[in-house]
């Protein structure tokens, strides 16, 4: 949501009359923010960050919207590394399986917000990504 007191304004969306009766410009008053708008992915962010925090996640200093967990489970360690880029996440992950740290984070992040796993990624930012599979 915005924040207290913040207000934003957009041009209607296509279709609507885009100027009023007496002629001057109209624009319409955001409530809520809307998918596509340069807000939207900032209030993403002031939610998912801290929560990834309180997860236990690192934030890197040298890129803010990349994290890191490192956790111990029955004795083998694991890392997940999160990439964020406006509403999407890039998971890479040291183990998977029923009781890993992949797993915990995916089903606290589902139970959190609607989310869509994509299946192994092929491409980010416009760079091809090959896996051990594909080689």
């Amino acid at each position: 949501d915005l924040e207290q007191g913040e207000v934003v304004y957009c041009h209607p969306p296509p279709g609507y009359e885009t100027s009023g009766p007496d002629g001057k410009t109209r624009v319409c008053r955001v409530v809520k923010p809307i998918y596509g708008m340069a807000q939207a992915g900032r209030r993403w962010q002031r939610s998912l960050f801290p929560w990834l925090t309180s997860w236990g996640f690192k934030q890197s200093h040298s890129d803010p919207c990349v994290f890191t967990c490192e956790r111990t489970i029955e004795d083998v360690p694991q890392t997940l590394i999160i990439g964020c880029y406006v509403d999407d996440l890039f998971v890479l992950y040291s183990n998977d399986g029923p009781s890993s740290l992949y797993s915990a984070f995916t089903t606290a992040l589902a139970s959190r917000w609607n989310v869509e796993d994509e299946g192994p990624v092929s491409d980010l930012l416009n760079v091809d990504i090959a896996t051990d599979a594909d080689c």
